[in-house]
């Protein structure tokens, strides 16, 4: 099944980190390298190490959203799913394409913003999977209303969120201790990183989201959330500086199950 996208025009935050995902993708930056001969061969334990989607997804609709670049999409529909890639970088849908292409998988995408889904269909997907992506958009007012419109009633959304204070901290220290440089209700765009950093991606723009905004975001869209999980990536003999010895002091990621409101057969919106 294809969709066509809408085209809507894009602000000046949506345009610089499409053309900046679009850069990143073709200088083979790690978080866009696609999964591997090996993942696909073992895609759900890799999509799934938490558990969280006992029985598989077999048969489900599965929209991979802000997911381009190759690695959800085909990992997905590796593991039996009918995948729908929603991304806003070109070169990252390309990517998804060759990839599927290649092993022989079936992936829809579509170019478009994570918040502007008005070409799907509501109450359409099984599970709805976004990694890492809601700092890259000023506001979410528009992004969990669009994603609890075309989940199922009793659909999973599956969300990983860059935690407020990843965003708001120095990402160098020369002391050992890490500084507050932005603060927690700054709209303004998070200043760039000066050096490259794994926890920034380069030619970004990033914008800190409260715990209200996101927590409360997904709840009064009409989720609940189910289970959160915080991957953890510090050391604490790491480097002062480095990615793992920051990771111990601020826990960067938080990772989110949640379930639509609503029966299978009558969809309702629960707001709060």
């Amino acid at each position: 099944m294809e969709f066509e996208p809408t085209h809507q025009p894009l602000d000046d935050s949506r345009r610089n980190n499409q053309q900046a995902w679009d850069r990143m993708a073709r200088a083979g930056h790690k978080l866009t390298a696609p999964a591997t001969k090996s993942e696909l061969a073992n895609s759900l334990k890799v999509i799934d190490g938490l558990g969280w989607l006992p029985g598989g997804i077999r048969s489900w609709k599965v929209l991979c959203l802000a997911a381009g670049g190759g690695r959800h999409g085909p990992l997905y529909a590796s593991a039996g799913a009918e995948v729908t890639v929603v991304d806003l970088s070109p070169v990252m849908l390309e990517r998804d394409r060759q990839v599927a292409a290649e092993h022989g998988l079936q992936v829809n995408t579509i170019q478009t913003s994570m918040d502007q889904l008005d070409m799907l269909p509501s109450a359409m997907f099984d599970l709805v999977v976004q990694p890492v992506s809601s700092c890259y958009l000023p506001t979410l007012d528009a992004l969990f209303p669009e994603v609890a419109r075309v989940t199922k009633p009793q659909g999973i959304y599956i969300s990983q969120h860059k935690q407020p204070a990843n965003l708001q901290a120095s990402l160098d220290t020369y002391t050992g201790h890490y500084a507050i440089e932005h603060a927690y209700y700054d709209r303004r765009p998070v200043p760039p990183a000066v050096t490259p950093n794994l926890l920034r991606e380069p030619g970004t723009q990033e914008f800190v989201h409260s715990w209200n905004d996101l927590l409360g975001g997904i709840c009064r869209s009409g989720f609940v959330i189910e289970d959160v999980s915080e991957p953890s990536y510090g050391k604490s003999d790491a480097l002062p500086g480095s990615f793992g010895h920051r990771c111990y002091f601020i826990a960067p990621y938080l990772r989110i199950k949640a379930r639509r409101l609503g029966s299978a057969t009558t969809p309702r919106l629960i707001t709060f």
